[in-house]
């Protein structure tokens, strides 16, 4: 049976050659989208930003709480996996918090 289904699956094997890329990009950013390393230089630029006046506090609160969730997502999800970065072989971000592009909401 394994080999007729292979010989009958061997039409789609560049789209499952092509979703396995896609999954190890999007796994790819999304750790570097959370690495807490990222997220607390993007903290600095943000402040360097407010002390040269290019953005306002309201802008400045706003920016700073996306990435604090960010960060706690990362942070969350290394405590989890024992440091392991967020996607990897676990998949899923963790924590319950999250924000900006992801799509994700609040919960707590």
């Amino acid at each position: 049976m394994g080999l007729i289904s292979e010989v009958l699956l061997l039409p789609f094997a560049p789209v499952r050659g092509s979703l396995r890329v896609v999954k190890q990009v999007l796994d790819e950013a999304e750790r570097q989208y959370y690495d807490p390393a990222a997220v607390r230089a993007e903290l600095a630029r943000l402040e360097q930003l407010l002390d040269a006046g290019e953005i306002d506090e309201d802008e400045f609160d706003r920016l700073e709480d996306e990435l604090l969730d960010r960060l706690e997502i990362a942070l969350n999800w290394s405590a989890v996996t024992g440091g392991g970065a967020v996607g990897g072989t676990g998949g899923g971000t963790g924590g319950g918090t999250g924000g900006g592009t992801t799509g994700e909401g609040t919960t707590g």
